[in-house]
């Protein structure tokens, strides 16, 4: 175990284990730190990331650096990191101060510029955003909101919104999730068995409809009415 300390020399295979012990404890700090501090990196999140980033990131490249050092530093980082996500749990006025509450940049279509000023935004900033969300009039909006993440939510005004079915007092039916049951030329029997079908309807059913092979198809999916869709190599 002379890898885990400063050396004037490390052998490849010392510099191999340093990093498959790296990565898996990288991987394990990341689980107990919760799928949070991946999907949406906050203020407390991005600290943590870039002190954890820095210190795993020198031992692995200078013998001269121990790694029972670093992994004992990030042990103690995560349980700070930990205790901070549980104060502010629980501590209002602490949770504020990571995860400031949202606010406007956009009311009844007017633009607020102290909203984009206390974003850090551009109107150039704001255009880009409203266009990934399909408005390409800030007109349209009636609440535009800057979230802690430093994502904008936005609600159209109700003579822009899409009229639903409910709206016309319609019975939509039950939402269904296509099973996939090809996947880049391969067949996924458990799928076709949990729908009652089997490889040999598969093929028949390429054949006869769509003229093609399973090795020709890039993803295939099959619904509970037992509609075959597929998407061909292009």
């Amino acid at each position: 175990m002379d890898f885990f300390h400063g050396q004037e020399t490390l052998t490849s295979i010392q510099w191999i284990l340093r990093a498959v012990i790296a990565f898996f404890f990288l991987a394990l700090s990341a689980k107990v730190m919760g799928q949070r501090s991946i999907a949406q990196l906050r203020l407390l999140d991005f600290v943590i990331a870039l002190i954890i980033g820095n210190i795993m990131a020198h031992p692995l490249s200078d013998e001269g650096l121990g790694l029972k050092g670093s992994m004992i530093t990030m042990a103690v980082l995560i349980s700070l990191y930990s205790a901070g996500v549980l104060i502010s749990l629980k501590w209002h006025a602490f949770r504020i101060f990571l995860d400031p509450p949202a606010f406007p940049l956009i009311t009844n279509g007017k633009i607020s510029y102290r909203g984009l000023k206390k974003a850090r935004l551009t109107i150039e900033d704001l255009l880009s955003e409203l266009r990934k969300q399909q408005i390409e009039d800030p007109e349209k909006v009636a609440k535009a909101l800057f979230e802690s993440d430093g994502r904008i939510s936005c609600f159209l005004k109700a003579d822009h919104q899409t009229v639903t079915n409910l709206d016309l007092n319609l019975t939509p039916s039950p939402f269904d999730l296509p099973a996939t049951i090809i996947r880049e030329g391969s067949i996924n029997k458990n799928e076709l068995l949990r729908l009652g079908k089997n490889e040999e309807w598969l093929v028949s059913e390429l054949k006869i409809v769509h003229q093609k092979k399973v090795n020709e198809i890039l993803l295939g999916t099959l619904d509970q009415q037992g509609s075959l869709r597929v998407f061909l190599y292009s």
